[in-house]
C-alpha cells in the first residue's frame, strides 16, 4: 500500500482525546503548529511519546469527515520495546484503519497462499448486528472467515502484543469465529503486526485478560491465529512474512 498523496514529516507535541494530536511540521519560514487526525482508538501505549518523528497524510481541503488538514499514519520509536533498552528505533503504522487494506493488496498479490482468494467479500455481515472483515471462498465455493486485528504494542524485544486496551468489540469477534469454526466452516484470526521490530507475536494478557481466556477458548473450538509482519516506510505499508504466534 504506497502513500499518495506523499506524507509529510513531523513532530509530536501531545495526543489527547484519543482521536486528535498536535504536529509540528518544519517549513523554510519556521515551524508550524498543527492540529490532526489520530486514527488509532486505542492506548497507543509507547507511541506517543513527545518529541516523536511522525508522518502525516495531507488531506484535501474540503473532506468529509473531518476540517483537519492531516491524518497521523507512522510514528518512529524505541525498538525493543516500550522502554526501548537498545537505543534503536522502529517505525510503526498507527493508523488502525489502514490494516484491512493491507490485508486486502496482500490477498491480490498471493502473500497469503495459505489462505483462499477465489472470491474475496470484505466486511460481511455474521449474525444480527456484527461484521468481519473477509469472508474468503475457495475453488469449490467452501468459506473462510478472517478478521484482522491491527497490532502496534510491543513491550519485550522482538515480540509485539495485542490488545493495547481492553477490547470488548475484539472479544466478541473472537465468540463469532469460534461458533463459525464449531459449524464446520474455516475461521482465521489474522494478527497484523504494523511494526518493522518484532519477530513473534504473543497476547497481552495483562492488559485484557477478558481477550486473552476468550482467544484460547477459541482457538479449542477451531479458530487459526496467525500473525503476519509488516514492511514499513513513508512510502508505503506492505504485508510480509508469517511470524510466530506464542500461545502460553
Amino acid at each position: 500500500m504506497q502513500f499518495v498523496p506523499p506524507l509529510v514529516e513531523a513532530r509530536l507535541i501531545k495526543r489527547y482525546k484519543r482521536f486528535l494530536a498536535d504536529m509540528e511540521i518544519p517549513g523554510e519560514s519556521g515551524s508550524a503548529r498543527v492540529t490532526v487526525h489520530c486514527p488509532n482508538p486505542g492506548s497507543m501505549l509507547g507511541l506517543a511519546e513527545p518529541g516523536s518523528r511522525c508522518w502525516l497524510m495531507p488531506r484535501p481541503a474540503v473532506s468529509p469527515g473531518t476540517k483537519l488538514p492531516y491524518g497521523w499514519e507512522i510514528v518512529e520509536t524505541h525498538a525493543g520495546g516500550v522502554t526501548g533498552a537498545s537505543g534503536a528505533t522502529a517505525l510503526v503504522g498507527i493508523n488502525t484503519a489502514r490494516a484491512n487494506a493491507i490485508v486486502a493488496e496482500g490477498l491480490a498479490a498471493g502473500v497469503f497462499p495459505n489462505l483462499p482468494t477465489a472470491a474475496v467479500a470484505r466486511e460481511v455481515r455474521v449474525g444480527a448486528a456484527s461484521r468481519l472483515d473477509f469472508r474468503l471462498g475457495d475453488a469449490d465455493g467452501r468459506p473462510c472467515w478472517v478478521e484482522v486485528k491491527s497490532v502496534t504494542l510491543s513491550r519485550r524485544a522482538g515480540i509485539a502484543e495485542f490488545p493495547d486496551a481492553k477490547t470488548e468489540r475484539g472479544t466478541r469477534h473472537l465468540a463469532e469465529l469460534g461458533a463459525l469454526a464449531q459449524a464446520g466452516q474455516r475461521a482465521v484470526l489474522l494478527f497484523l503486526v504494523q511494526r518493522n521490530d518484532c519477530r513473534e507475536m504473543a497476547l497481552a494478557a495483562d492488559i485484557d485478560p477478558t481477550y486473552a481466556a476468550a482467544l484460547t477458548l477459541a482457538r479449542a473450538q477451531g479458530v487459526e491465529i496467525r500473525a503476519v509482519s509488516c514492511g514499513i516506510s513513508p512510502l508505503g505499508i506492505d504485508a510480509g512474512a508469517e511470524i510466530a504466534f506464542i500461545h502460553g
